[in-house]
């Protein structure tokens, strides 16, 4: 724990995003010292700049969590900075839809690398202290697509399901160690990127969810927010469906 403040500290990976947002509010909210992860300086800026403006002061993190290098020197500069990692929220993620026939390599690759390879990045570079310090959580952002597919996803949707197999797995070497690892699955969400659709394919999306309208940000970050909590501690390997009843199984 935090010695300085006596609050566990928690990395959120693509905080900048809609779901980072909100999750690193929650978080803060919730008694947890927040630290987060970015890729593009100028949205970093302004992104700070809104936070604190709302009264949420939060440090950010340069680094590429595509790749092992850039993984690493971030989280060895939040542990020198602000203290051992307690919580990693692998929530950084990107998009390159098409159908296969039409997918360029490019477009698996880095779609890959920024939404499954980051997982091992991360969490390879954190784990060893969690285990020696016997606490720790670590919660992957996943989604609905990964577990039902998606046409046009055939990258996305392969790496949000290998998130959940990373889960399983990794979730019974730490489980003796006090380290809990498991999986939230977003359906459909309203961030920006979603909102900005055009109003068609919106009421589209929304006509498929049986509760007839989108998940919230702040419904997400709840989610992650208990997980990341002392009191889960028997909760391990498994994966949290929050879609409002798109995917059920």
């Amino acid at each position: 724990m935090d010695k300085a403040n006596n609050k566990r500290i928690v990395l959120v990976t693509g905080a900048t995003g809609g779901l980072g947002t909100a999750m690193c509010k929650k978080l803060l909210q919730d008694g947890f010292r927040v630290v987060g992860n970015y890729i593009t300086h100028e949205k970093a800026e302004k992104w700070t700049k809104k936070m604190n403006d709302e009264g949420f002061h939060i440090d950010l993190f340069h680094g590429d969590v595509s790749t092992f290098e850039g993984a690493g020197q971030m989280i060895k500069n939040i542990v020198e900075k602000t203290g051992p990692i307690d919580t990693l929220v692998n929530n950084a993620g990107i998009t390159r839809d098409g159908r296969l026939v039409n997918m360029k390599p490019e477009d698996w690759y880095t779609v890959i690398n920024t939404n499954l390879n980051s997982v091992y990045n991360c969490t390879k570079q954190v784990i060893d202290g969690m285990i020696e310090r016997k606490f720790g959580r670590i919660i992957n952002i996943s989604s609905v697509n990964g577990q039902r597919g998606q046409f046009g996803q055939t990258n996305y949707s392969a790496a949000k399901a290998g998130m959940h197999g990373f889960t399983k797995s990794l979730a019974m070497e730490v489980a003796k160690y006090g380290v809990t690892v498991n999986t939230i699955s977003p359906g459909y969400i309203g961030t920006d990127m979603v909102m900005a659709v055009p109003e068609k394919v919106l009421n589209q999306i929304v006509a498929q969810v049986p509760m007839g309208r989108l998940g919230g940000t702040h419904e997400v970050a709840h989610l992650v927010s208990f997980l990341a909590s002392e009191e889960t501690s028997f909760i391990t390997g498994a994966n949290y469906s929050i879609n409002g009843g798109q995917h059920v199984y």
